[in-house]
Order: structure tokens, then C-alpha cells, then sequence
């Protein structure tokens, strides 16, 4: 397309000047969740969203919400958004396009003086990354009520517990109650994200419609050995937790490409050694698995033999070890309607079929799919690259998949045909 019905220039000045906010390099963003940065961030995007006429509010799991008002105030509501934390060492683009093209959509609908049949919510959900606390999705998670036992008490790696960084921010557990979802509130969730991948840059598409989000499994694995000096400690006489771990990360790589053509993947990114000294021989590693597939029997068969390996690799080196699953989500596929709606706003916008793909990523509509209807729309990113300060996204790209995104919003919310000025 030549021309948008969006703002394609205040899109992309808004993501630059997010970017802006814990950056680490040309390029880099660091804005961990929960963080005086990450607040910052907030803080701004709530002040675009008051500015675009939407009433807005962090709730009690430092969720950012705005909401237009709808012909019926009391109808389900239409959500969308993403997030807008990051990575330690992250790109622009990763969860903060969905924010602002759902910004944007609510905004253009808002200026034309268009009021949907019901009403329209953006959120910037809290925390999806997972990195800091080594668990995701916890601000959608928190608003559907499907919190764990014990994830307030998670700690980050200086000893900050989750619910002092959440109640620091802004937050309140005493209010989790009287902020979670109630059954019906909202009727779909619409998600625009970068791909995080290479098909459609493959492809030459600039956007995609996404299919389904495979199903992540996430570990976190301790071995427990024995320590001694490296200089005396006969090799057949040790018990090397960091042999024994690498014996296991060797292993889910080939457990992961076993299948020829399957999507599996199988992750080992992050690893601690203790006592962690050139000449002590390590007695204790902690690492984290990452195992994900669109096929959740293939994924449940290559977890049993994940748990055997572990096992044999423990007895044949004397090492004690410790599973804590700490996601564990079965693959969900997007809403027919919904995926149908894309389709045609985007024959609107042009010829040809828009391609379709699976999202390997976990997103907010993963857990948002256990409880309303969801669809996705992908944003092609440069070479795939992305969770790194390479990550791009073009400006024309990311204006194609907000107008694909408000065009989409305008069938789903009662406004179906106000495609054009």
C-alpha cells in the first residue's frame, strides 16, 4: 500500500521515542519488568493513551489498560495489545509494536469520531518477557487468575523478591481479587507482533496471519555433584555437575532436531556454576530448559526422554537433580472468525492472500486463549533476528501491519465497511 488510513508517521515516532527508554547501545534496549525504566514506559504510553481518549489505569498486576467507550458500555469488550518490557540485551520492536498499533487503531477510530458497538481496551501487559523473575506472561496470567503458589516470592538475580519490584512499581496483591477478569468481560484478543523469525522475509511478505503459538515447556534444572581440587581429584573419581550438564544440554539439541522437518526447538540459555572457580571441580549447576513444538504428543514424547537422559547422566556420574517446571502450556490455535476477519481486511488492502504461519514464540494471547477468542498478526522482521539490538522492523512494514491491525478492529467491533475516511 502507498497511503494508510492510520498514522504511520506517529507510529513509528512513538516506538522511537520507547526506545529511548532504558537504552544500552545504538540500537539496544534494556528494560526489565517491573523497573524504574519499565515505569517510565508506562508512564508515557498511558499519557498517549489519555491523549487519544481513552480512559487508562495501571491495575493491580501492573497491567497498563485504556479503554474507549462503546454505544454499549457493558458488552464484552474487544482487547488488544502486547507488552512493552524487554529483554536484557533486546531490539525496538519486540511487544512495543502491538502497544502502539493497538494505540493507533484505538486513536484512529477515536479522531473519526467513530464509536465501535462495544467497547475497545489497549493493554501493555506486565512482565510476558519472563526474564527477570525466569517466568512470563505473569500481568495476563495475574488478570485471568492463574497466578502460581510461591510466584510473588521469586526473586531476580539480586535478591529482589517479585512482589517488593511489584509493589515498588505501582502494584497491589491485596487488589488482585477485585482486578481479575470475570468471565465474559471481554470477547477477543487481537495481537500485532513482530514475527521473531525469517518466513516472512522468505517469503517477501511484510505481514502474516498467525495460525496458532506453539506449546513452550520451561525448566529450571539443578545437579548437585561434589566439589574438590582440580589438581588432586582422580577423573574417575569426580562427581562434575558441569559434566554432567553438558552431557544434558548435548542431548536436548539432539533430542530437538531428531525429526526431520518438525518444528521442535530446545533451548538451554541460561547457566550458573557454583563454586564457579577455575581449580574446584563445580558441585553445583543450575540451568534452564526451553522446549517448545506445535504437536503436543511430540513434545510430551521428547520431554520423557529429556527426564531419562537427565537420570541416566546423574547415576553414571553420582549426581543428584532437580526439575522445577515453571511454565508448561499445550500449543493453541487462533479463532477461525477472527483469522477469517484478517483475510479480508487484508484483500481490502491489496491482491493476494496473506501468508499464514505458526508463531514458535510464546505471546499474551497464549494464556489469553484459555479465555476468549484470539488471533494474531505477524510484522516481518529483518533476517528473523530478534531478543538482540539487531532487531528491526521497517517503518512501512510496521505501518502495513497497524493498518491491517485497525482494519480488523473495525470488523470486530461493530464498525465493519468505515475503512475509508
Amino acid at each position: 500500500m502507498s497511503s494508510y488510513t492510520i498514522n504511520a508517521n506517529r507510529v513509528n515516532r512513538r516506538i522511537e521515542q520507547l526506545s529511548r527508554i532504558g537504552k544500552i547501545s545504538e540500537t539496544g534496549v534494556c528494560r526489565l519488568a517491573l523497573s524504574p525504566e519499565d515505569r517510565e514506559a508506562v508512564d508515557l504510553v498511558r499519557a498517549w493513551m489519555e491523549e487519544a481518549g481513552m480512559t487508562a489505569r495501571v491495575d493491580a498486576f501492573g497491567n497498563l489498560i485504556g479503554r474507549l467507550k462503546g454505544r454499549d458500555p457493558d458488552a464484552p469488550a474487544l482487547m488488544l495489545g502486547s507488552h512493552i518490557d524487554t529483554q536484557p540485551y533486546a531490539g525496538r520492536f519486540d511487544g512495543i509494536v502491538g502497544v502502539i498499533g493497538a494505540l493507533e487503531t484505538v486513536q484512529t477510530i477515536a479522531e473519526k469520531g467513530w464509536v465501535p458497538d462495544v467497547p475497545v481496551e489497549v493493554v501493555s501487559f506486565c512482565d510476558e518477557e519472563g526474564c527477570r523473575f525466569n517466568k512470563g506472561l505473569f500481568g495476563v496470567r495475574g488478570m485471568l487468575g492463574k497466578l502460581e503458589d510461591g510466584e510473588l516470592e521469586r526473586t531476580d538475580k539480586n535478591g529482589v523478591t517479585r512482589r517488593q519490584a511489584l509493589i515498588e512499581f505501582g502494584g497491589d496483591p491485596e487488589r488482585f481479587a477485585e482486578d481479575t477478569l470475570p468471565p465474559g468481560r471481554v470477547s477477543a484478543f487481537l495481537e500485532l507482533h513482530i514475527e521473531q523469525g525469517p518466513v516472512l522475509e522468505s517469503l517477501g511478505a511484510p505481514v502474516g496471519l498467525v495460525t496458532g503459538i506453539s506449546g513452550p515447556l520451561w525448566w529450571t534444572v539443578d545437579l548437585y555433584g561434589f566439589a574438590g581440587h582440580a589438581g588432586s581429584v582422580p577423573m574417575t573419581m569426580r562427581r562434575d555437575a558441569l559434566v554432567g550438564a553438558s552431557k544434558v544440554v548435548v542431548g536436548l539439541q539432539e533430542l530437538a532436531i531428531g525429526e526431520a522437518g518438525a518444528p521442535t526447538v530446545g533451548t538451554v540459555g541460561s547457566l550458573r556454576v557454583f563454586p564457579d572457580s577455575r581449580n574446584i571441580i563445580p558441585e553445583h549447576v543450575q540451568f534452564t530448559v526451553d522446549l517448545r513444538d506445535i504437536d503436543l504428543e511430540r513434545r510430551n514424547r521428547l520431554e520423557k526422554r529429556l527426564r531419562a537422559l537427565l537420570e541416566t547422566v546423574s547415576r553414571e556420574h553420582g549426581l543428584r537433580y532437580e526439575i522445577r517446571e515453571d511454565t508448561n502450556s499445550e500449543p493453541r490455535y487462533c479463532a477461525a472468525p477472527i483469522m477469517d476477519a484478517i483475510r479480508k481486511s487484508a484483500r481490502e488492502m491489496g491482491p493476494g492472500e496473506v501468508p499464514e504461519l505458526m508463531s514458535g514464540p510464546f505471546h499474551d494471547s497464549l494464556a489469553m486463549s484459555s479465555y476468549c477468542d484470539y488471533g494474531m498478526i505477524f510484522v516481518r522482521c529483518r533476517e528473523g533476528i530478534s531478543h538482540n539490538p539487531k532487531e528491526y522492523a521497517s517503518p512501512e512494514d510496521i505501518a502495513e501491519g497497524t493498518e491491517l491491525l485497525y482494519r480488523t478492529a473495525l470488523r470486530l467491533c461493530g464498525l465493519s465497511g468505515k475503512t475509508e475516511g
